[in-house]
């Protein structure tokens, strides 16, 4: 009944080809239309889980208790000097703070004007006593600089150095001289041969390159006003800020990198990825596609019939998902090239089946067209629509999940896959009645020469047929054996491009151990509660700290307070007095003349060791050579920090005491919110980039405080309900899939020589998962779900025409091997472009699908043609 339904249908098409056509192109343009008036996408990708779930309602909560936390871009500046990464990011606020239609805030906590006062209270008491040391030493050698900060100043500092080593060697000298004029030997080389960005970096030759890196490194957070309805929210608040530095200046040439990173920055990153990704994917599947097309179907006609029933069958898929769904999401933009590679498969199978109804009977009258078409819908149809609803079934069982991301992907592609059924029944009949298909020169000679070398694979494979068996159950037992060696890779940091600058600015970031997005966040009812929970939480033994806002005032402040005051009396009076006016160009050039007068004398006294010699003499050689004009230049580079970091330092001798009160809102608000409650930041003890180790740090922490929220508890609950969905879809689509079988082929048999290749196939995918490291994600656990319904078509094409044929070798070397193989190269090259891209993720996804439908191929054409031979159809026996 199904068989002589569908053969009317395509009747049907071809007899009112005409009207059919008219009205495929009126819904074609009706799908554009609604296409692009109807149809965006959302980047918001909190909405990828149900927002029902506990996790998900908490940190909303704690996001509407502290909205600036989140959606965060970091400005990281880089420069040569701390001092010039300090000018820099002071530059950079205050130009960004006026574009308030783009931020919500901007925020250079270092450089407020509380932080430079009382920066030296945030210090450690060791810390604080050992710069006083430090300082106390340099006291002299500062106040020279102080009150001359320039070329003038350093000679005389020279000066002053080389007869203190003449009187009493070099214990009388405040600074280790080697080191100091090293470094300034390398800047004056640098800036002679062209490197204008090299500086001389005080703050570090003072505190003894105690910050390494992150001494001339600042930070700035901004919090942009993001557009998920654009696939880059942050993208014009990012684009400000590039801009903004480009225009002041802060540039790789002028000794500042500016980089952006954060949670912001890497969404929109990843999001222009994944569509770059995409469309360069949707090209080369299609090309992949026509390619294999001109291959397998070696008919221009039918090969055109194909394509345009492949377009037609997009564009109606697209206005369905305009309709449905409205707005889509970054994994349901996949759709297109989902699409593309399993649609195709339809047209492959009907165009080769009606090719070889023309090859059989090559007549040339209307009526013979006539009759190879509806030959085709009566052989190929019934398959056609099993494999439609079973591909449906497979999209659809993520429906009732709770990750919706995926269930919307889902939605669209189970539509898709009745769409491209009906255009493929419909479509082609209506252009092949107009155009028919000329039968080949050898027509009539019977079978596909084409396809006869699967006629001698099923014969050796009949042969062997118990050997092949055996082998099958080997490898199944094997795959069995590896399979609890996959893993899910929960962390959603792997899913990211590390050739994006975001991403690989937060490598960089993380490399200093104080740094780390993986912190956990508690909601107390105000300060003291919060407190209370800290102590409990801290003392787990997977948390290194548990802050709360009484945490951010200083400790041991009386003691710090009376150190900063002993810097005061011994630093003050030489930090105030009136510095000399700049040296004009005459002057510099003596003061070169000084300089190397003074530095000559360092060289020449015994007193002095080695290393310094060997400095003085290279400085006193690149001062020499330099040109005339690249003086200034390298005196500005040699002095150009000292004001500043001399002003900073004498900020920091006002610092008085420190109340909760006092710190800054940017600070403050991050730990208090409006309403009183207060927010605990709980750091892990352990690497939080081991999944073992995250699981452990999130478990320990929501024991004792079930509602903790923030990044890792997003990553560990995220995962589960992932792999729920996963189980979930994979029971639900086995056992849709298994009842259509159960409803349509009514023979147990069938039944389990459809699933037979299709499990060895999932299980050897698994293996494969495992044996080669490939985890599961985010992003690929759509193969397995998928593989029952895209696996089974192949068998189910191959056991149908078994039921049909005499024997198993007249099905064998039928168009239907053929159409298995090319509908199973079609969607390789479509996964296959999916797994070229530079998203992590994406290209995760493609390569397991890939490799599974790769695995389906060789199960069905290596392992199928066995087990029909070992268990024959029999006619008369129904399940």
């Amino acid at each position: 009944m199904i068989a002589a339904a569908l053969a009317a249908w395509v009747d049907t098409a071809r007899r009112y080809r005409w009207g059919v056509l008219a009205l495929v192109a009126l819904l074609t343009a009706l799908s554009l239309w609604a296409v692009t008036t109807r149809i965006g996408v959302s980047t918001d990708t909190s909405t990828m889980l149900d927002p029902d779930l506990p996790f998900q309602q908490q940190n909303r909560a704690m996001k509407d208790a502290f909205p600036q936390l989140g959606g965060e871009l970091v400005i990281v500046i880089d420069a040569a000097t701390a001092t010039q990464a300090d000018q820099a990011a002071a530059r950079l606020t205050e130009a960004l703070a006026q574009r308030d239609g783009l931020f919500a805030f901007v925020s250079d906590l270092a450089g407020d004007p509380f932080f430079r006062r009382n920066g030296l209270l945030f210090l450690s008491l060791d810390e604080v006593y050992a710069l006083s040391d430090t300082l106390a030493e340099a006291q002299p050698f500062l106040g020279t600089l102080w009150r001359d900060p320039s070329l003038r100043g350093l000679a005389d500092l020279m000066g002053d150095a080389a007869d203190q080593i003449t009187a009493g060697g070099l214990d009388g000298v405040a600074l280790p001289l080697g080191p100091v004029l090293d470094r300034m030997a390398a800047v004056t080389t640098a800036q002679s041969e062209g490197d204008t960005a090299a500086r001389l970096d005080w703050r570090a030759l003072i505190q003894g390159d105690a910050g390494g890196v992150a001494a001339a490194r600042h930070l700035i957070l901004a919090k942009p006003k993001r557009s998920f309805g654009s696939l880059t929210p942050a993208g014009d608040a990012m684009r400000a800020i590039r801009a903004t530095a480009q225009d002041l200046g802060l540039t790789p040439e002028n000794g500042v990198r500016v980089r952006l990173t954060g949670s912001a920055a890497m969404e929109s990153e990843e999001l222009g990825s994944v569509q770059t990704g995409m469309d360069v994917a949707g090209a080369i599947t299609f090309v992949a596609v026509v390619s294999l097309l001109v291959l397998g179907l070696r008919s221009p006609r039918l090969i055109l019939a194909t394509v345009v029933t492949l377009i037609v069958g997009l564009c109606w898929t697209a206005g369905l998902a305009a309709l449905a769904v409205g707005t889509l999401n970054m994994i349901s933009v996949a759709f297109a090239v989902l699409f593309i590679g399993l649609s195709v498969d339809f047209g492959i199978h009907f165009g080769l089946r009606y090719k070889e109804e023309r090859d059989r009977n090559p007549g040339p009258t209307p009526a013979d067209n006539r009759a190879a078409l509806r030959a085709a819908a009566r052989g190929v149809g019934p398959g056609l629509a099993l494999c439609a609803v079973a591909a449906a079934i497979a999209f659809l069982s993520f429906l009732p999940t709770d990750y919706r991301g995926l269930a919307q992907l889902g939605l669209i592609s189970g539509m898709g896959m009745i769409v491209a059924f009906i255009a493929n029944l419909t479509v082609p009949p209506a252009l092949l009645g107009q155009w028919p298909v000329r039968p080949a020169r050898n027509a009539g000679t019977g079978g596909d020469p084409a396809g006869r070398w699967a006629g001698r694979l099923e014969g050796a494979l009949r042969r062997h047929a118990r050997t092949v068996a055996l082998v099958a159950l080997a490898l199944g037992i094997g795959a069995v054996a590896l399979a609890p060696g996959a893993r899910f890779d929960f962390d959603p940091l792997n899913l990211r491009d590390r050739g994006t600058e975001s991403v690989a600015t937060l490598f960089d970031l993380l490399k200093d151990p104080r740094v780390t997005p993986y912190t956990m966040d508690i909601l107390a009812d105000d300060l003291d509660a919060a407190d209370a929970l800290a102590d409990r939480v801290a003392a787990l033994p997977e948390v290194s700290s548990a802050i709360t806002a009484r945490d951010l005032v200083p400790a041991d402040q009386d003691e710090k307070l009376m150190v900063i005051q002993d810097m005061a009396l011994f630093l003050g009076p030489a930090l105030a007095q009136e510095p000399r006016p700049a040296p004009d160009a005459a002057e510099r050039r003596q003061a070169r003349d000084a300089l190397t007068t003074a530095l000559a004398r360092i060289a020449a006294a015994s007193e002095a060791d080695p290393v310094t010699q060997a400095a003085a003499g290279r400085l006193t050689n690149a001062l020499n050579q330099l040109e005339p004009d690249t003086l200034a230049r390298v005196a500005e580079a040699l002095t150009g920090d000292l004001p500043p970091m001399l002003t900073r330092l004498r900020e920091t001798l006002a610092a008085g005491p420190v109340t909760l009160d006092d710190l800054p809102e940017a600070l403050r608000g991050r730990y208090l919110a409006a309403d009183g409650r207060a927010r605990v930041e709980v750091r892990p003890a352990r690497d939080p980039r081991d999944p073992g180790q995250l699981a452990q740090f999130v478990d320990a922490v929501r024991a004792e405080v079930p509602t903790a929220t923030g990044s890792p508890v997003l990553i560990r609950e995220s995962g589960r309900t992932v792999m729920r969905a996963f189980a979930e879809a994979a029971g639900l689509a086995l056992v849709g899939i298994t009842l259509v079988l159960a409803v349509t082929l009514r023979r147990l048999r069938d039944i389990l020589l459809v699933y037979a290749p299709l499990t060895l196939a999932a299980l050897l995918t698994v293996a494969t998962a495992a044996l080669f490291d490939l985890p599961f994600n985010f992003a690929n656990v759509i193969v397995l779900p998928l593989l029952f319904g895209l696996g089974v078509a192949s068998a189910i094409h191959l056991v149908h025409r078994e039921r049909a044929e005499a024997d198993v070798s007249h099905a064998m070397t039928s168009s239907t091997p053929r159409a298995v193989v090319f509908s199973a190269l079609t969607t390789i090259g479509s996964f296959g472009s999916i797994a070229a891209s530079s998203h992590p993720g994406t290209a995760s996804m493609g390569v397991l699908l890939t490799i599974a439908i790769g695995l389906t191929l060789v199960c069905t054409l290596g392992v199928l043609p066995a087990l029909l031979a070992l268990w024959p159809s029999r006619k008369d026996v129904g399940f």
